[in-house]
């Protein structure tokens, strides 16, 4: 295998990671929305290389109605010095609910909030975690919020995705011409996007520099660290 990077940070889209540039030492793992696409993007990527840390980062619905558009919120494996990193980083613990699809109504993220008790709700997370439990990989999921827990998504992209979770752009284009009124939310969503991964990019600034991670034989393998919850 190849020599250890120091960190994998996996997105599910480029939207994601649009304003994150890694430095020598960490790399960007486009794995693809979904769970099936996660874990065959992992997998495929682990067989040439083992990261010391493992982190699954992108956008999130708020499920929390406290948590803001813009916030940033963690789970991690039980480190305190990996806790405290992400901490000081400017993110904030929080617990995630993993969905099969999108939330894209209030309701459903009410709905969701009242049945899991989660603060946020994504989709690749769980598979990216348990794979590295498998591995001995330590890890975090590393979420901003996109949409919060009071907001209605424009569209339903479930209705808008391939077989292969990707957009279908025929079928966003025959929506948008169903419902002309969409193109103004739907920009301003793109509008959110940017500035919720230049939030996200900030506080990955702000750990990928903090030689707390680089230092210790507990991160010389990126094996052996006990693991929690995603």
């Amino acid at each position: 295998m190849n020599q250890l990077p120091f960190m994998l940070v996996c997105f599910a889209v480029k939207e994601e990671a649009q304003r994150f540039n890694p430095p020598e030492g960490v790399k960007i793992l486009l794995t693809g929305m979904g769970r099936r696409n996660a874990e065959e993007a992992l997998r495929g990527a682990l067989q040439t290389e083992i990261p010391r840390l493992v982190l699954t980062c992108g956008f999130a619905g708020g499920l929390k109605p406290e948590l803001a558009k813009g916030a940033v919120i963690f789970s991690a494996d039980d480190d305190a010095r990996l806790e405290s990193v992400l901490l000081e980083a400017g993110a904030r613990t929080g617990s995630f609910h993993c969905a099969e699809t999108v939330a894209t109504t209030a309701e459903q993220k009410r709905s969701l909030r009242e049945a899991t008790g989660a603060d946020a709700v994504e989709i690749e997370s769980e598979v990216i975690r348990g794979i590295c439990r498998e591995q001995k990989i330590p890890s975090a999921t590393l979420r901003v919020i996109l949409d919060a827990a009071t907001e209605d998504l424009p569209l339903d992209f479930n209705q808008l995705m391939t077989a292969r979770q990707t957009l279908h752009y025929g079928k966003l284009a025959l929506a948008l011409l169903r419902s002309p009124g969409k193109i103004s939310a739907l920009l301003e969503l793109q509008r959110q996007s940017r500035a919720a991964a230049e939030r996200l990019a900030e506080v990955l600034r702000r750990i990928i520099v903090d030689e707390r991670l680089k230092a210790g034989d507990s991160w010389e393998s990126g094996r052996g660290l006990p693991h929690s919850k995603t």
